[in-house]
């Protein structure tokens, strides 16, 4: 157990897909000598990346899940979680940067700020996680470090301070001038571990100089004694060295390096930072919530003989059962104490206490405040908090997204299907946005997430590590049915067995219902259908509404009017005249012209005014109605967006929900840079035919397609932006 705070980082590496993250730890971990031999990322040399332990993630070359190591660096034990880029596992970075006190932000030095740069940027100002930027692939043709630091400030609003200057670009890069030594540093040897200092070549004095006196001008904000030793000229890397931290910790500072990872190149200046710059468990304020006082606020020590409050923020299913990976914020842990599940009030043992090495584990005895370790044999949720049996507290959890993308599975094989369920019950547990359920109209085993790859990838585990195949397709889109007129029905029902028979008459119409699913008006006097068995009637009725006859989807504004109808005094009965309703719905249901109506929704899409138009065309190619867009407020600087200065496109547009998701995921994939999408219900629209049910609306097909396509002739013709 480390004692010492002070000397703990507990970091993350976040960035966009392909940036070089897991390339970065990967050098991480040699220089901090926790493995010996450098393997390549995408294991092309039959052992990959360290922190890619899944046969998945060297095949694909992509990291799919979040992987927890630790390593020491100039005497401090650095904590690392090194986080997928890619936007369907969004929730492997959110549960990550919950428990973490700082994060490297990676950039390409070619394409800068991406879209998942600015989710990862939006997800550490939720947590308040202070960072460094990491300007990688400086060898790459094409990097530019000093734009991608202006693309810092512009697309991020980040106070973005550059520490170093490159030494050549492209293939010419050789190595990093540092601003505060004022000293140039190369990186010699097999694979850079050998770091030289040297004096500043002369052609590249003169830009370093005014580098660094625009980085001493921004870091003077938050040190006064730097400032007057600005003026007095007798500046000293220390004092460099403090305000540059006060700032960073402060998130009003983000201090930018540079280098190239895969060439080996200014990794150790990177890790220098991280011990300088990044705070202890000890300087980030925690919360808990007393739940014995209502859940009133509590800050947390990081005393180790205070009462244990830890936090599960990751399931795992190893070789030896469940890994519940936690963050220890108060108290020590040690192996074989009794700890309580806040959630479930349980008494639980800590029979085994690990500390993660990627997919390796090292036994431990115990852990205190500040550590992030692994506990075996533990039955528990992701987000359940941990304590000693002194206190009844509760930390919040992470925020977990919606799930965008669905798909129907079937099994191959008949026999599979125990496996299925097996599979199904773990990956939802481990991936709180993965989800499974039965669709209760269809009878389809439907999964979500959080895009097509993200799905794709539970659909190979399923067969790598059950065993099971199974067959992917869109799930059945929800009809429904409607009648559009009026229609008239009188309808006997009449059966004789042995002994009393079945006797009923029903005579009546129905009618579309504007507002509604169903209505039962009872408009019979003089006692043509006794009272008692109206209720039976309704019943019959409704019991039609759950399967239309024109393709077998639910109806729906449906009103019947009864009015007339006859009994017998012996053969009429509650089973009668609910066999005589259903007769009469199915004897008038054709006549009433039924309809079939899809689902709609009405979309918001946000992205950068410049690409504008491949919006509108994705838009326009799924039948949308235009209703309005419009420029979002720049909004100050305190409470930036990521979006700001985009456009709002399609306001309130319905789009047909059938490919709900897939519309969602496309409209990203059309934009590099920023871009949300969001779904919601709201006013009625004016369709010849229009229904509401449970906050969804469903259309006529029919007038959907006609009146879509009208408006994209009208706007094609024109050669219009729609605004």
């Amino acid at each position: 157990m480390i004692s010492d705070l002070k000397k703990i980082r507990n970091i993350g590496i976040s960035a966009h897909i392909d940036s070089g993250k897991t390339t970065l730890t990967e050098r991480v971990l040699f220089y901090t000598k926790r493995i010996r031999v450098i393997h390549d990322v995408k294991g092309k040399d039959g052992v990959g990346a360290k922190m890619d332990s899944m046969d998945l993630e060297r095949e694909r070359g992509i990291t799919i899940q979040s992987a927890a190591t630790q390593c020491e660096w100039n005497n401090h034990f650095i904590n690392i979680i090194d986080t997928p880029g890619h936007v369907d596992f969004t929730i492997e970075v959110e549960r990550s940067l919950r428990v973490l006190d700082g994060a490297i932000l990676v950039l390409c030095a070619v394409a800068g700020v991406q879209s998942q740069s600015m989710t990862v940027d939006r997800q550490m100002r939720r947590y308040k996680v202070p960072r460094l930027a990491f300007i990688n692939k400086a060898d790459r043709a094409g990097a530019n470090p000093f734009r991608v630091t202006a693309q810092l400030r512009e697309k991020l609003k980040h106070n973005a301070i550059m520490m170093q200057i490159p030494i050549g670009l492209e293939a010419d890069h050789e190595g990093v001038i540092d601003l505060i030594e004022m000293k140039a540093q190369y990186f010699d040897g097999p694979n850079g571990e050998m770091r030289r200092v040297e004096e500043i070549p002369g052609p590249l004095r003169k830009h370093a100089e005014e580098k660094r006196g625009e980085m001493l001008d921004a870091v003077s904000m938050y040190s006064d004694e730097l400032m007057e030793a600005i003026l007095e000229d007798r500046v000293t890397p220390e004092l460099i060295h403090d305000a540059i931290r006060k700032g960073t910790i402060s998130l009003e500072l983000t201090p930018v390096f540079l280098g190239s990872a895969y060439k080996n190149k200014a990794v150790q200046p990177l890790l220098d930072a991280v011990t300088r710059y990044l705070p202890s468990p000890a300087e980030v304020a925690n919360e808990a919530l007393d739940l014995s006082k209502g859940e009133e606020k509590v800050t947390l020590s990081s005393d180790l003989e205070a009462p244990l409050v830890a936090l599960a923020f990751k399931l795992e299913e190893g070789r030896f059962g469940q890994l519940t990976y936690i963050r220890i914020y108060q108290g020590r842990l040690r192996k074989g104490d009794t700890i309580v599940n806040g959630r479930t009030g349980r008494d639980v043992r800590a029979g085994r206490l690990v500390r993660m090495h990627a997919d390796e584990m090292e036994e431990i005895q115990d852990a205190g405040a500040g550590d992030i370790v692994g506990l075996f044999g533990i039955d528990c949720a992701s987000g359940d908090t941990f304590t000693s049996e002194d206190v009844r507290y509760s930390m919040t959890s992470m925020h977990v997204p919606e799930p965008v993308i669905h798909l129907s599975i079937k099994s191959k094989d008949k026999k599979a299907q125990t496996n299925i369920a097996k599979a199904l019950q773990r990956f939802t547990k481990e991936d709180p946005t993965f989800r499974a359920r039965v669709d209760e109209e269809s009878g389809e085993t439907i999964i979500s997430g959080m895009g097509e790859l993200h799905l794709d990838v539970y659909v190979e585990r399923m067969k790598r590590e059950y065993g099971v195949e199974v067959e992917t397709g869109a799930p059945q889109v929800a009809y429904r049915e409607a009648i559009s007129r009026k229609a008239e029905f009188n309808y006997t029902h009449k059966k004789q067995t042995g002994g009393s028979g079945q006797y009923g008459r029903v005579a009546g119409h129905v009618e579309p219902l504007e507002e509604g699913d169903f209505e039962f008006v009872d408009e019979v006097y003089g006692g043509a259908i006794p009272k008692e068995f109206i209720g039976s009637v309704e019943k019959g009725f409704k019991s039609m509404m759950a399967k239309g006859r024109l393709i077998g989807f639910p109806v729906t504004g449906f009103r019947v009017v009864i009015n007339d109808g006859a009994a017998h005094a012996v053969d009429s009965s509650d089973n009668a005249f609910k066999a005589a309703a259903r007769g009469a719905f199915r004897s008038v249901y054709s006549s009433a012209k039924p309809q079939i109506l899809e689902p709609i929704m009405k979309v918001s899409v946000e992205g950068p005014l410049e690409f504008q138009g491949a919006f509108v065309r994705t838009i326009m190619q799924r039948r949308h109605h235009h209703w309005n867009n419009r420029r979002r407020r720049v909004c100050p600087r305190r409470h930036r967006s990521a979006s700001r200065g985009n456009v709002r496109l399609f306001h309130g547009s319905p789009i047909v929900v059938a490919g709900q998701g897939r519309i969602h995921y496309g409209i990203l994939a059309l934009c590099p840079g920023a871009g949300r999408g969001s779904c919601g219900t709201g006013q009625k629209i004016r369709h010849r035919v229009d229904r509401r049910r449970r906050g969804v609306e469903y259309v006529s097909q029919r007038t959907q397609r006609t009146q879509s396509a009208a408006i994209v002739r009208t706007l094609d013709s024109r050669r219009a932006r729609p605004w």
